[in-house]
Formats: structure tokens, sequence, C-alpha cells
């Protein structure tokens, strides 16, 4: 088989398995939305996040570490959603950028549904390692 196959037949493995993780991966957009034009947006951030999800799916993490850090980007897509909702000058912010605000070393944007301090923490844990994924840093284990 050559090169460019074996690369193909990869992607495909990754995509069944991201597919798996996250079934309903395509209605996040839809599900985050306040309005119809939000979709959009909902989707650029869906589109940051797969490269993301594809490597956690890689590093051979427990199934249940896996679903929260899942999970957690959902929230996080969410809430930047709503605060580009909630913010209209945001909303001509690219989606890369809006990211890189609201997502640090320190973790993530607080919850707006009055989550548990357990909560934020793990939604913070889950933000610092996408931010360093996104940095190109290697990130220490879930």
């Amino acid at each position: 088989m050559g090169e460019k196959a074996g690369k193909k037949a990869g992607a495909i493995v990754a995509e069944e398995a991201l597919a798996a993780y996250c079934p309903d991966l395509a209605e996040w957009p839809a599900l985050w939305r306040y309005e119809d034009r939000d979709v959009v947006a909902g989707q650029h951030i869906v589109d940051c996040f797969k490269p993301f999800l594809l490597h956690l799916l890689s590093l051979g993490l427990s199934p249940k570490t896996l679903r929260k850090h899942r999970d957690n980007l959902w929230l996080l897509g969410g809430e930047l959603i709503r605060e580009r909702w909630e913010t209209p000058t945001l909303r001509k912010r690219p989606i890369e950028e809006l990211i890189a605000s609201a997502v640090d070393d320190d973790g993530g944007p607080r919850l707006s549904h009055r989550q548990s301090e357990e909560e934020q923490s793990s939604f913070d844990s889950t933000c610092r390692k996408f931010h360093r994924f996104r940095q190109g840093r290697p990130s220490p284990p879930a």
C-alpha cells in the first residue's frame, strides 16, 4: 500500500473513531444557536474542535476522561455562542480570535449556568488542555 493510501485509510479510521466518540458533533452548532445565523459560527467552532478531539482520541485516554473532555468542549462551544450573542461586537471577530480570548493557561470562561466549582474546575482543565494543544505545546496527561 502506498503512502497516500495509508494516510487516507488512517484518516478514515480517525473519522470513524470521532463519529463513535461524538455521534452528535454535526448537531452541536444547531443546539448552541440563539438564532439561525449562529449555526455558521457554531460550525466554525466545531471545525476548531475537531483536531483536538482527534488528538484526545489518539492519547489512549479512558472512556470516562474522553467523555469529560467532549462534554466540556460542548459547554465551551455553547459559552462562545452565548458570548457572541450577548456582545454583538464579538460577532465580527473571527472564531479563532474568540477562542483565543476565551481560553488560556488559566482555563476557560466562567460557566454561565451556575455549575459547581467542581464542574468549573473540570471545564477549566479541558480548556487549558485545548489551549496548550492550539499553542502546539505538550499537555500533561488528563
